[in-house]
């Protein structure tokens, strides 16, 4: 048995009877500590906690993990894991689609009541409109770190159940709106409690799926995107349609805020907060479901927050290219998410047209998604993804041309479609961000910095849209285009940033350097720096000599 790493003398005295269970030489493997108890579903679930601190750090037992390491070493189960594969798919992808539809639906509701009169009824002038815009990601922006950090720390879907919970609630709120002021404070609260709404499906989906398997699942869900703004559409035509003494902007709110505050309810639930504390499955069902993630080349993650991974974040260059990704993808989001349908209403077209014309744009962009998905996963072994995420990022740049400069009708509108294409590439960024980065802290991290950058995005994108240029937005359209041609370039700089530590540490193990070992991948919450025998998607494909180490060992 390997002596107790640091990892392991840093855990709590909460803990300490686990790993002296596992130091202990006379321990079997068939014999299980008082957490392993608390963690298995066939010996009573979770009547072992010892206080609400404890509930809430949830990581796996020692002698849980021990298990796992052995399990890395012996020939994976495959009819197995393909079975508790489709259960994962049933259990985990749709929810995490309700999840998205919702929080695509709720960013648009503005959009929408701007079609059905709130600018009059708050008498909204000026930038009044695109402060109202800005503001829900100013909330997102002060909350995006802290947020995230505690959600490192709290059962994962407990965490964001309530957080989805409160959005619905603050939404609602939104309904009852007298003024400006309110509407502005109400937004900048909806926009806190949203923020770690896109971070956390990417946790989930990274910690239930394997890094070959994570951009089909992300796609996935975020194809739902596609799906909500067609059944905003019809939510809009049909509340257009209602005739009363209440405006109908104030309904847009109030009924897509209740559905969201029930759901996250519910998904509190429906999505276990790790594989560990699942009580749908046995012992050993949870033994093959982390094992077949033995090829990631990830340590085992914690609910703890290790000081050393932040430092690590913020030396890292990649942090920072995550943030001007999610930066440059999401100034043009910031206005087509607030100014699409006024600006489609300015084609020519009525406002009842218009909502339904939102729903072929919903399903373009589920076309393009579904496409990438395809693409990408019957490409992985060229080592491509980033120049494919370029290239649908071309027909976006195009679309914005053509609304920009187009001449007639159809074709801004055909222009306007064709910018959905962006949302395939954002899908297949957040797969680099889930893939690329090891350690529990300092993915939370990474998670952070990239929506920090999309709330920033989404606080600029506003307010190139000039009132004076309604309803065509031209400097607006054009800064949109300009902003999509710098996330190319972001894409191929991170290219090369996964691609020379990938050949360094390739190199190290060819010339005997480093060697294969997997305790040290088995027992440490290690990010992607402190473990050597980490590879970077982007160059994955390469590492020829490590995989060889791998199976000599």
């Amino acid at each position: 048995m390997p002596p107790a790493t640091n990892a392991q003398r840093e855990i709590s005295e909460d803990f300490k009877e686990d790993i002296q269970h596992v130091e202990d030489p006379e321990a079997g493997l068939e014999k299980k500590t008082e957490r392993d108890v608390e963690y298995d579903a066939q010996e009573g679930g979770a009547e072992n906690h010892k206080g609400l601190r404890r509930m809430l750090r949830r990581n796996p037992s020692y002698e849980f993990i021990r298990e796992v390491a052995i399990a890395d070493t012996e020939p994976l189960d495959k009819p197995q894991a393909k079975r508790l594969e489709k259960r994962l798919w049933i259990m985990i992808v749709p929810a995490l689609c309700i999840d998205y539809i919702f929080y695509y639906i709720d960013k648009t509701t503005l959009s929408y009541a701007a079609l059905f009169g709130i600018r009059k009824d708050l008498n909204l002038v000026g930038t009044n409109y695109s402060t109202l815009s800005s503001i829900f990601y100013v909330g997102w922006l002060l909350w995006a770190l802290p947020g995230n950090l505690l959600m490192a720390k709290f059962p994962l879907s407990k965490y964001l159940g309530i957080n989805i919970f409160l959005w619905g609630v603050f939404l609602m709120a939104q309904g009852g709106a007298n003024d400006f002021k309110d509407m502005l404070i109400l937004r900048l609260i909806s926009g806190a409690f949203e923020a770690v709404a896109k971070p956390g499906f990417m946790a989930i989906t990274a910690m239930w799926f394997t890094r070959l398997q994570q951009p089909i699942v992300i796609g996935t869900w975020y194809a739902s995107q596609g799906v909500g703004i067609g059944l905003g559409g019809l939510i809009g035509y049909g509340i257009g349609q209602i005739q009363g003494s209440i405006a109908a902007w104030r309904f847009e709110f109030i009924i897509i805020g209740a559905a969201c505050a029930a759901w996250g309810i519910a998904m509190a639930y429906i999505i276990p907060d790790s594989p560990y504390t699942c009580k749908r499955f046995t012992r050993s069902e949870k033994i093959v479901i982390m094992s077949r993630k033995r090829d990631d080349y990830h340590a085992v993650e914690k609910r703890q927050l290790k000081w050393d991974q932040v430092r690590e974040s913020a030396l890292d260059v990649r942090t920072y290219l995550f943030f001007l990704l999610g930066l440059t993808a999401n100034i043009p989001n910031g206005g087509t998410s607030n100014f699409g349908t006024l600006m489609t209403r300015g084609f020519g077209f009525n406002t009842l047209n218009t909502t339904l014309l939102q729903i072929p744009y919903g399903l373009s962009q589920t076309l393009f998604i579904c496409a990438s998905i395809y693409v990408n996963h019957k490409t992985h072994h060229l080592n491509i993804r980033t120049y494919l995420m370029a290239g649908i990022l071309l027909f976006t740049v195009a679309g914005f041309a053509m609304m920009a400069y187009g001449t007639n009708q159809g074709t801004k509108l055909l222009g306007y479609y064709f910018t959905g294409a962006s949302n395939a590439t954002f899908s297949l960024s957040l797969s680099l961000v889930t893939g690329n980065v090891g350690g529990n802290t300092k993915k939370m991290i990474a998670s952070a910095m990239v929506f920090i950058g999309v709330g920033l995005g989404n606080v600029i994108g506003p307010y190139a849209f000039f009132e004076s240029q309604a309803p065509h937005y031209t400097t607006g359209v054009i800064v949109c285009m300009i902003s999509r041609i710098a996330e190319i370039v972001v894409i191929l700089v991170l290219r090369v940033a996964f691609a020379i530590p990938n050949r360094n540490r390739d190199k190290k193990f060819a010339e005997g350097d480093q060697a294969y070992d997997p305790n040290v991948i088995t027992y440490e919450d290690m990010s992607d720096k402190q473990n050597l025998h980490f590879r970077y998607l982007s160059e994955f494909s390469s590492s020829k000599d490590f995989r060889k180490a791998k199976a000599e060992r």
